[in-house]
């Protein structure tokens, strides 16, 4: 057992407490207290036996727009201004102080505003007892006939009881009595008259089902938590009459003594690794009164030191606790076992929580200030831990509820985790100034009703017989009779010999008359005879009533001896069974274990297997696509690759028919180039064998319209054995049989030159468009510019027109020809200028031949074969270099 407790973490439960799989919910009650005055605005109303309503104040509305509506809340039982205090007690703390004494925990506890009525609830008034002097009334009714002697239970500090045995617990009460008796302390105990008549007779209660084998202690502690600090308000202080009585600071107490602060105490955790108070005083109460006056005592303790500190007593949590220690009589009925292990202590801690409300409220500063925000910071705890329980049973989650963060939340956090029955008292106060603060408590017991506590497990005592009380009251009685009824003839005539004795005369006078009286003395011989006979009659009886009694002792110490030997054999084969089971539990707890580490894996294995098959199917989804865009790819090349082709095919034949032209142009300028070389030697032939004069002009051929030049072949033209004759005017290739589309913008200028496109059969648009582009193969534009010198020049691009793959038109340019319009004297000044200039090396002049009609006569060519696309240059006059 040892060597398994060391195994298992603090946080757990020992081996011994059995666990327990069904809950139940935190009981949360609401209380209303009368309003102040009738004409008071009020808040809350009462809907149902379980059921209240809170609507918003008119201003509160008016100042938020309306946005407040009302809001219903429902709770276990809802007790309303008219409710008594018993009507309370019988329904919230009554089955809590029954589980007391059937050896379970229980905590109580108010929670509210400042003003809602907590300490009214939890103390009451005279005439009106609240929820802790009708506790301990009910205890005391129900275990009166049972109770120990005092100090027979003696606390061992450390949360435990021990069972003294006669002397020790003699010795105690001795002592006790001893000290009682000195003068310094009061030996009255007078009840404080705000305690007296609380409960009226007719009021009070009693369990039911006490067990009557076993006795009672009550032990009562009352703590105080203040700035997240524990003292005890039992705790004695000492008295050092060395010490000055005073010392001028704060008031002066009962016979000028100095008030010294209390110590605070610190938290531990017992063997059942459940939390109590180190240090704390433990005062046995053996009835009613004497735990009001206890209490009354930690009550005075803390007024004075609220007094003395200057501090507030609704800023501290108050908690008093009644502990209830009980222990089996051993089998002769007559003393208690003295047995530690048997001894079960339950308590019930009667807690008044400090009021919930705003540190704006509370208009505190300084110090108030801070112990506010203290007070406000442990409740704000108490709340977390409420939440994350709720959460962690809600949502199945295992998050840390951190208990150790308030004083309060970590003396209790036991009874969250299944010690006992936890309840709580809402007390609420419906006038309108609370109610902000009220729904702020609304909402927090809402949600402490979610909350579910492990439900306690009865703890059995022992094994003996039930009964034992009894029946050894019975045996002493019989015995008494019996002993009477046997013991007759020692203390008196039994009733047989009464009635001999009555047989018999009387004794016969014994006066003598004289010396010769020889009757009296024999007479009175005879009747002491009789007498004596009597008598040894009486001692036979007697001796033999004794043996008869000293076999049937005898007997019975027999039949006690055979019994316990029956029942040393029955503990020595309970023992067996004992551990018997220990060794079954340990091997259901190993094999819990192992079948829960075969889970774990099994568990891990799943998600490593879920984890794989995800995997898997990503890869194959991964695979898939890249199988997909593979076959896109594909296709994607295969159309790229047609389409490369189609594009390749017009490539080469567009390059075709541009080298075709450009071979034709380029024959077509050698010849023009011959046919002016030949045209010059003419003339210079002219002039020198002739001699005519120097204004002959050479001969020209006709420039007439209707001239037809040679028409362009695809293939070279061969050079004329004769010289060629010099076209004026290279005609368009619009002459053929092509349908041409005539495109002529609306933004041309009409020139009104003699030299105008003429393109029979044409369809001329303002716009191109496919339908036109549909019916045609040849395209013109007729483009318009400003020329360097001023002058409007006139551009016809031509393109051929194609049929596109998907069913359009396309237009793709091959040639351009311009018309210009030159001034004759600009011209002639021009030349002039460039004549009276000096001559540039290679550079020819012939301004005897360029005038005016001579350069009108010459025909502007294009010249093709430019990467850029078709271009032109002016043919009648070499370029000039420059300078």
């Amino acid at each position: 057992m040892i060597r398994q407790a060391k195994g298992k973490t603090p946080r757990r439960p020992p081996l011994k407490k059995p666990s327990n799989n069904q809950k139940d919910p935190v009981g949360v009650y609401c209380r209303v207290r009368p309003l102040g005055t009738e004409d008071e605005e009020c808040c809350i109303e009462v809907i149902s036996k379980t059921t209240i309503q809170l609507h918003a104040p008119d201003g509160l509305k008016a100042n938020r727009n309306g946005e407040f509506k009302e809001t219903q809340y429902s709770f276990k039982k809802v007790f309303g201004i008219k409710t008594t205090q018993r009507e309370l007690y019988e329904d919230v703390a009554k089955p809590l102080v029954e589980d007391l004494i059937h050896c379970k925990n229980g905590l109580l506890f108010t929670y509210g505003v400042t003003g809602s009525g907590k300490t009214h609830t939890m103390t009451g008034s005279p005439g009106q007892g609240g929820l802790l002097p009708r506790s301990l009334d009910m205890i005391f009714n129900s275990i009166s006939p049972y109770q120990a002697k005092r100090y027979v239970f003696k606390p061992d500090d450390k949360n435990g009881m021990e069972v003294q045995n006669q002397v020790d617990a003699l010795l105690d009460r001795q002592k006790r009595d001893s000290q009682t008796n000195v003068p310094k302390t009061p030996t009255t105990r007078r009840i404080d008259p705000e305690f007296a008549d609380m409960i009226s007779p007719e009021e009070a209660f009693r369990a039911d089902g006490v067990d009557e084998d076993s006795s009672y202690s009550v032990f009562v502690s009352y703590i105080e938590i203040y700035n997240n600090y524990i003292y005890d308000l039992l705790e004695e202080t000492p008295f050092d009459p060395i010490k000055p009585k005073w010392n001028g600071v704060g008031t002066p107490l009962r016979n000028n003594t100095e008030f010294i602060p209390p110590q605070s105490k610190l938290l531990r955790e017992d063997q059942n690794h459940n939390m109590y108070v180190a240090g704390c005083t433990e005062v046995e109460v053996k009835s009613t009164e004497e735990a009001f006056e206890v209490f009354w005592r930690g009550q005075k303790k803390r007024r004075i030191a609220n007094t003395q500190l200057n501090r507030e007593s609704s800023r501290s949590h108050s908690v008093f606790i009644i502990k209830l220690a009980q222990a089996p009589l051993d089998a002769d009925g007559d003393n208690v076992l003295q047995d530690k292990n048997q001894v079960n202590v339950s308590q019930l801690c009667l807690v008044d929580l400090a009021g919930s409300e705003r540190t704006s409220r509370t208009r505190a500063e300084g110090s108030r200030l801070r112990e506010a925000g203290n007070i406000n910071q442990s409740l704000m705890t108490l709340r977390t831990c409420i939440e994350v329980l709720r959460e962690n049973q809600m949502c199945g989650t295992n998050k840390m509820v951190p208990y150790r963060d308030s004083k309060v939340t970590h003396l209790f956090k036991n009874y969250f985790d299944g010690e006992g029955k936890v309840r709580m008292v809402v007390c609420v106060n419906p006038k309108a100034d609370d109610y902000e603060e009220t729904l702020l408590v609304m909402r927090f017991a809402e949600m402490t009703q979610e909350v579910e506590v492990a439900r306690p497990v009865d703890r059995p005592i022992c094994g003996f017989a039930a009964g034992r009380r009894q029946r050894n009251q019975v045996f002493k009685e019989e015995l008494t009779r019996r002993l009477e009824e046997r013991g007759g003839p020692v203390n008196g005539e039994s009733t047989t010999l009464s009635q001999l004795l009555l047989s018999f005369p009387s004794l016969p006078p014994c006066e003598i008359g004289g010396p010769n009286d020889d009757i009296t003395l024999p007479r009175l011989i005879e009747a002491l005879e009789k007498r004596h006979k009597i008598r040894q009659m009486m001692v036979d009886e007697y001796n033999k009533t004794a043996n008869m009694l000293k076999s049937m002792l005898q007997e019975q110490d027999g039949n006690l001896v055979a019994k316990e030997n029956f029942i040393s054999e029955q503990h020595g084969r309970l023992g067996e069974k004992d551990k018997m089971i220990q060794n079954q539990k340990n091997e259901i707890d190993r094999l819990e274990k192992k079948s829960k580490m075969l889970e774990y894996k099994i568990d891990i294995l799943q998600k490593t297997s879920n984890i794989h098959e995800e995997d898997k199917r990503t890869l194959q989804h991964e695979l898939e696509s890249r199988e997909q865009r593979l076959q896109r790819e594909l296709s994607d090349k295969r159309r790229m690759e047609s389409r490369m082709q189609g594009i390749v095919c017009d490539t080469k034949l567009k390059w075709e028919k541009e080298c075709e032209r450009r071979v034709n142009a380029k024959q077509l300028e050698m010849q023009n180039k011959l046919w002016v070389k030949d045209e010059k030697l003419k003339q210079l032939k002219a002039i020198v064998t002739e001699g005519k004069s120097e204004n002959r002009q050479p001969q020209r051929p006709s420039r007439e319209k209707d001239k037809v030049p040679p028409k362009r072949s695809a293939s070279p033209t061969p050079v004329p054995t004769v010289p060629p004759v010099r076209p004026l005017h290279r005609r368009s290739h619009s002459a053929g049989g092509e349908r041409w589309v005539d495109h002529k913008p609306t933004t041309n200028v009409d020139l009104d030159t003699l030299m105008q496109p003429n393109l029979p059969n044409a369809i001329k648009v303002t716009a191109a468009s496919e339908k036109a582009l549909s019916k045609c193969d040849k395209y013109v534009l007729t483009h318009q510019e400003v020329a360097s010198d001023g002058e409007i020049q006139t551009k016809l691009i031509k393109g051929e027109v194609f049929k596109t793959r998907g069913g359009g038109q396309s237009v793709q340019f091959t040639d351009i020809e311009t018309l210009k319009q030159e001034s004759p004297v600009s011209a002639s000044r021009k030349r002039r200028s460039s004549e009276s200039g000096p001559s540039h090396e290679g550079e020819r002049m012939d301004g005897d031949w360029t005038d005016v009609e001579t350069r009108c006569s010459v025909a502007v060519e294009m010249r093709a074969g430019s990467n850029l696309g078709p271009g032109y240059q002016h043919h009648g006059y070499p370029k000039r270099k420059k300078p």
